[in-house]
C-alpha cells in the first residue's frame, strides 16, 4: 500500500480541544528545538503540500525548525525501526502500530487525546494507531480502496452500471474483453509486496473468511481459498492483466490512466490524478467510483488504509512534537487539502466545501468507510506480511495450488505466533 503526507495552516487557527495537549518530560516552548519528521513519498498528501504546511508551522512557531524525510513507502518501517531516536515525529501504518507499541518503540498519547475529538474521528482512522485499547498516534490519513471504473468503456460494452460483486467484475470484464474494448479488463496491485497483503484482505474478507481470528492465525479456511481462487482464475482467464504480478499501486494507476484497464481497485488519491490531471491521464472525465465489490456474504470489504502521525520513545523533543503532529491533523488544514485526501473528522463530510471538492467520492466514502477491514492486529505482522506475501505470490504464479499455499502458509504463521 502507498501513500504520502502534508498540511497547511496558520496559527492563529484554533485547533480544539488538541491544542491543549501536551507531553510531559520534554522542552519547552523557549527553547529552540530541531524537530526530524519522516514520511512516506506516495499517495495521499504530497511532498510539496507537507513542506510547504511545514513551513507555515515553522514560521508560526519560530523556536521549532522541522525537517521533514521523504522515503518510499517499502522503506518507511525499516527505517523507523532502525532510526531510534533520531526522529521526533513518524508516519507509522495501521499493521506496524501492534508491533511498534509491543517493542515499545513509540509513546503512548491515550491520555493526549479527549474523547471529545475521538467521537468526531472516524473509528477505521483510530483503529489505525490503536493497540490493546490504547492510542500510539494521532490519526492523519483516512484512506481506503474503491473501485475505479473507465465510464467510456462501459457504455460501449452496454454495461449500465458497475458491479457490486466479483463475479459481476468477472462478468463485465469477460463482456469487455470479447468485444474487444480492452485486452486486459482488470489491473490489480499484486506484486509480492504489502500492496499484495491489502487487495488480499479486502477479497479474503469479502467471500467471509479471515488471516487471522482472536490473534491467531486461520490462513486456511475454506472462505480463503475461494478468495484466492478467485484471483487466480481472473489471471489464468485473461481478464486480469498478466503484469498485475509485478504491479504496484502507481502501475495500476498508469495502466488505467493510459486506458489500458477498465476496472482497478486502488487508493482514493487515484481518483483525481486519473480523472482531472490531463498531464497524467488520457481518461480525463471519464472515470468513476465505486464501492470495492463484494460477495453473497459481505456485500463490500475493503482495506483500512489508515495512518497515523506518532513519537518515538527516544525522541527528546515530545511536546514540540506532539503541537507539530496537531497542527497537521487540524480540521482546518484537512478541510483545506480535503482534495489530496479525505478528512479524519465525520464533521467535515457534511462541510459543503469539502463535498465540492469532489462530490462523489465524498458522498461514496461515507457508505465505503462503513465496511472497512483490517490487517491483522498483531505484533507478529511484519513476519505474517512477509510469508503471506510469499504463499499468494506462488498461488498467483500457478506453481503450487491454493490450497496447498495456504496449508504451508498457516503452519509457518502457527510458528510466528508462538515464537512472540
Amino acid at each position: 500500500m502507498n501513500k504520502s503526507v502534508v498540511l497547511v495552516l496558520a496559527t492563529t487557527l484554533s485547533f480544539g480541544s488538541l491544542a491543549a495537549c501536551s507531553t510531559k518530560g520534554s522542552q519547552t516552548d523557549n527553547k529552540d528545538v530541531t524537530l526530524k519528521a519522516i514520511f512516506m513519498k506516495q499517495a495521499g498528501y504530497s511532498e510539496e503540500t507537507t513542506q510547504q504546511a511545514t513551513d507555515e508551522f515553522m514560521k508560526a512557531n519560530p523556536t521549532i525548525k522541522v525537517e521533514p524525510i521523504f522515503v518510499p513507502y517499502e522503506a518507511l518501517e525499516q527505517k523507523i525501526i532502525t532510526g531510534g531516536g533520531s526522529y521526533d515525529v513518524v508516519l507509522i501504518d495501521a499493521p506496524w502500530t501492534a508491533k511498534f507499541a509491543k517493542a515499545g518503540i513509540i509513546m503512548d498519547v491515550t491520555d493526549k487525546l479527549p474523547d471529545s475529538d475521538r467521537k468526531e474521528i472516524f473509528q477505521g482512522a483510530l483503529d489505525a494507531v490503536s493497540y490493546n485499547n490504547k492510542l500510539y498516534g494521532m490519526p492523519w490519513l483516512n484512506d481506503t480502496k474503491y473501485l475505479f471504473y473507465n465510464k467510456e468503456m462501459l457504455q460501449q460494452a452496454g454495461i449500465a452500471a458497475p458491479p457490486k460483486t466479483w463475479d459481476e467484475l468477472i462478468a463485465d470484464a469477460k463482456i469487455l474483453k470479447d468485444k474487444k474494448i480492452v485486452d486486459f479488463p482488470i489491473a490489480w496491485s499484486w506484486k509480492q509486496a504489502e500492496a499484495l497483503v491489502c487487495d488480499v484482505t479486502s477479497i479474503t474478507e469479502s467471500f467471509g473468511g479471515h488471516l487471522v481470528t482472536d490473534g491467531k492465525p486461520t490462513v486456511n479456511s475454506p472462505a480463503n481459498v475461494e478468495a484466492i481462487n478467485f484471483m487466480v482464475q481472473s489471471l489464468k482467464s485473461g481478464l486480469s492483466n498478466p503484469s498485475s504480478l509485478e504491479f504496484l499501486e502507481e502501475d495500476v494507476r498508469g495502466a488505467f490512466s493510459s486506458g489500458k484497464a477498465a476496472f482497478a481497485l486502488n487508493w482514493t488519491y487515484m481518483y483525481d490524478m486519473a480523472n482531472n490531471d490531463s498531464k497524467e491521464s488520457q481518461v480525463v472525465g471519464k472515470v468513476g467510483i465505486a464501492l470495492s465489490p463484494g460477495t453473497s456474504k459481505m456485500a463490500s470489504a475493503t482495506v483500512n488504509g489508515g495512518m497515523g502521525l506518532a513519537i518515538p520513545k527516544g525522541s527528546k523533543n515530545a511536546d514540540a512534537a506532539w503541537k507539530y503532529i496537531q497542527f497537521l491533523a487540524a480540521k482546518d488544514f484537512q478541510k483545506k487539502y480535503a482534495k489530496d485526501a479525505l478528512p479524519i473528522w465525520k464533521s467535515l463530510f457534511d462541510d459543503q466545501a469539502v463535498i465540492a471538492t469532489n462530490p462523489d467520492l465524498v458522498n461514496l466514502s461515507k457508505t465505503q468507510y462503513g465496511y472497512l477491514v483490517n490487517r491483522a492486529v498483531v505484533p507478529w505482522y511484519g513476519e505474517f506480511s512477509t510469508e503471506l506475501q510469499v504463499a499468494i505470490s506462488k498461488a498467483l504464479n500457478g506453481s503450487v495450488t491454493v490450497q496447498a499455499a495456504l496449508d504451508a502458509l498457516q503452519q509457518k504463521a502457527i510458528k510466528i505466533s508462538e515464537s512472540k
